[in-house]
């Protein structure tokens, strides 16, 4: 978080208003005409009527093959993929060079994982420097470190990289109040790790984990030599993440998905340093990605072409951009006090309700984005039940990290998640639903 965040103020209640104009899903009703309480955006996010317009002028005007053809349309095509690219690269304070599209973050995160044990088939890395070349491989001994607070996708691919390459998986682990245990952190990360992957926000929890310079975690991995990634689809759409891109952040790659930051499925964004691209083996082979074929064999493009086989999602892409924009127009520093004041109300009323445990950081300022709980004897789906009567959308369940329900000794959980869009009177909202479940399971209230 940078000073500026912390200073801004939060959105006013008029703005607020107008931003949920630009959201038509959020006018409908639901559950015999209850008006939708919309809770559930770190699954993901609703998209604003500029996004969809966007999309639908690009299969209405210029829908072509990007990259392929020379006609107007394809030119057209090719065009607004760019400039998308162009615009995620501004959204990250990176070169477009630099950003690789792909269909989600999890792509993103196994294209990395993937490029890892790629590097160890012949000739894979022929031609790369031997300072990088040194890094990507990986065998017997050497060792990749995650968080015991990872969301599936950020640690399935390390565990089946392992599995591949005969490395060992070690991970950091989760104190009780749902942060990094790094007091520990010099008997997981040492002479043998080779990547270290963590989640910037907790998708669970919210907690937010310092990935700055200076960080603990970082300047342990960079002490080693080892490669830092960063998992920042819970983060981009509620802080400014260019500082984690910039040239002394100590971080080497990172991913987010265009679903959660306003913009359409099927397009996410892997940042990689330029070197780092460059270095990596491919992840998917085919059309688009390389330089020259012979049946013999192939070369291949440049990155960022190298890792985008096929032909490429430019609508989605042109539409994450737009959603990146208005994210941007208004302003990720205010975003980023508008949650602040969404966490704050939200802690405060479930700590009003004491047959309610709330998981996660107590400080409001260590987390954005998600607040978790659990009800007494009463199982989380049961309660996303009573809130969905109520109108009330919610994610009940592990939300993809077992891992880390089982540390905090729940079977699941239930989870509000907050989006640029979402009010006071929702949190409201929540509570009042919540305040059901006392009566229905007969729980001291």
């Amino acid at each position: 978080m940078t000073t500026g965040q912390q200073a801004a103020r939060p959105l006013s209640e008029v703005e607020i208003g107008r931003i949920r104009a630009d959201f038509p899903l959020l006018q409908r009703t639901v559950r015999g005409g209850r008006p939708l309480v919309y809770l559930d955006s770190g699954a993901t996010s609703q998209k604003p009527r500029v996004v969809l317009d966007a999309e639908r002028e690009f299969y209405e005007r210029h829908n072509a093959a990007v990259h392929r053809g020379a006609h107007q349309l394809a030119e057209e095509a090719t065009d607004a993929f760019e400039a998308a690219r162009a615009t995620v690269a501004r959204f990250l304070g990176a070169g477009p060079g630099e950003v690789v599209f792909t269909k989600n973050g999890t792509e993103g995160l196994n294209l990395l994982a993937y490029a890892f044990s790629n590097a160890g088939a012949p000739g894979a890395l022929d031609g790369v420097d031997d300072s990088w070349a040194r890094r990507l491989r990986l065998g017997p001994g050497d060792e990749v470190v995650v968080t015991e607070m990872e969301h599936h996708a950020n640690l399935v691919p390390w565990q089946e990289l392992c599995r591949r390459t005969g490395a060992t998986l070690r991970w950091i682990g989760v104190d009780e109040d749902g942060e990094l245990d790094v007091e520990r952190l010099g008997e997981v990360v040492g002479e043998r790790t080779r990547v270290v992957a963590l989640t910037h926000v907790s998708n669970v929890l919210g907690t937010v984990n310092d990935l700055g310079p200076g960080s603990p975690v970082v300047a342990a991995a960079r002490a080693v030599g080892a490669l830092v990634v960063v998992d920042a689809c819970q983060s981009a759409p509620h802080l400014d993440i260019r500082p984690l891109t910039s040239a002394d952040s100590g971080v080497d790659a990172l991913v987010f998905t265009g679903h959660k930051t306003l913009g359409p499925s099927g397009v996410g964004v892997l940042w990689a340093r330029r070197g780092l691209l460059e270095a990596m083996p491919p992840f998917l082979t085919g059309g688009s990605m390389i330089e020259v074929v012979r049946m013999e064999g192939s070369t291949y493009a440049p990155p960022p072409a190298k890792f985008e086989a096929g032909v490429p999602m430019a609508a989605q892409a042109v539409g994450l951009a737009t959603g990146l924009d208005y994210l941007t127009e208004v302003g990720l520093d205010r975003v980023h006090a508008h949650d602040q004041q969404l966490m704050r109300h939200t802690l405060d009323l479930l700590a009003e309700r004491p047959w309610l445990r709330v998981l996660g950081p107590p400080d409001p300022q260590r987390r954005i984005g998600a607040v978790a709980f659990v009800a007494d004897g009463v199982h989380p789906h049961d309660v996303g039940q009573v809130l969905d009567d109520s109108g009330v959308a919610v994610r009940t369940g592990h939300h993809c990290a077992w891992p880390l329900h089982r540390r905090l000794r729940v079977p699941a959980s239930t989870r509000a998640s907050f989006g640029i869009y979402t009010s006071l009177e929702e949190v409201d909202a929540l509570a009042e639903a919540l305040d059901r479940v006392p009566d229905i399971f007969g729980l001291a209230g």
